[in-house]
């Protein structure tokens, strides 16, 4: 695990609401603790290496959690933003192999599906409330997303 992995998984702990996670991998151990309001108040990062003494590595006290992304300001005000039923991983395709579900300037009807979000080893298919054509997509593939953070701008002409 690299250190980029090691921030990504303290901010989404933080924003989850979860007081404490321990993950241990074959030659990694993290456990992340947090406060009520969110803030990672510890977290201790351990790797064991073969034949050399443990590492641990203590991260500051103290992180703001991530606020929401506002959805940018837009030209147009009649766009209709799509936001994350679920917190969870956003996938623009159903599988690796297979092409994304939707693309800036596709036309999309309601109920069409426009990505997929994982949580929990469940694979969610998010479908289209609206009708109308994808202005802008929010989110890049393989990122976590918080409940209710824009994922799709809509244009419903």
């Amino acid at each position: 695990m690299d250190l980029k992995e090691i921030q990504n998984l303290i901010k989404f702990v933080a924003n989850s609401g979860v007081a404490e996670v321990k993950l241990e991998m074959d030659d990694v151990k993290i456990t992340i603790r947090t406060t009520l309001e969110g803030n990672v108040s510890e977290t201790t990062y351990v790797q064991q290496m073969p034949a050399q003494p443990v590492q641990q590595v203590v991260v500051p006290q103290q992180i703001a959690p991530a606020a929401s992304t506002p959805a940018p300001a837009v030209e147009n005000s009649n766009y209709i933003t799509i936001k994350s039923p679920i917190i969870g991983t956003f996938y623009r395709k159903p599988s690796p192999d297979k092409p994304m579900f939707v693309e800036v300037g596709s036309t999309i009807a309601k109920g069409d599906v426009l990505c997929v979000i994982e949580a929990m080893k469940l694979f969610n298919e998010i479908e289209s409330e609206v009708s109308g054509k994808i202005v802008k997509i929010l989110v890049d593939d393989m990122s976590p997303v918080e409940y209710d953070q824009p994922l799709f701008l809509v244009d419903p002409s």
